[in-house]
């Protein structure tokens, strides 16, 4: 699967962008070929973001440092991790 990063810069101001690049090095960072399922912009929350195929999802808002972000696919939950080893380990624990 080839990963694409791809974000309408058009309908995000200038702290989204900064959310932008954040997530975008926090994936790099990663050292890992995770697959990317989608890539985003919440207009509502205004959250930025990177949901992985795994589960995961890297977000930032407002230009704020990342979060790992795991939906519990039961019942919609959504918890916020440091650190993706963290995140990993809590979607393994309830997907």
């Amino acid at each position: 699967m080839e990963n694409k990063i791809n974000f309408d810069l058009d309908k995000m101001g200038s702290s989204d962008i900064q959310s932008m690049y954040k997530v975008i090095d926090a994936y790099k960072n990663l050292y890992i070929n995770e697959d990317i399922f989608e890539t985003g912009f919440n207009t509502h929350s205004g959250y930025v973001y990177i949901a992985l195929e795994n589960g995961v999802s890297i977000c930032s808002c407002f230009g704020q440092e990342v979060d790992y972000l795991v939906t519990d696919y039961d019942n919609g939950e959504e918890t916020f991790h440091d650190t993706y080893k963290d995140a990993i380990e809590h979607n393994n624990k309830i997907n």
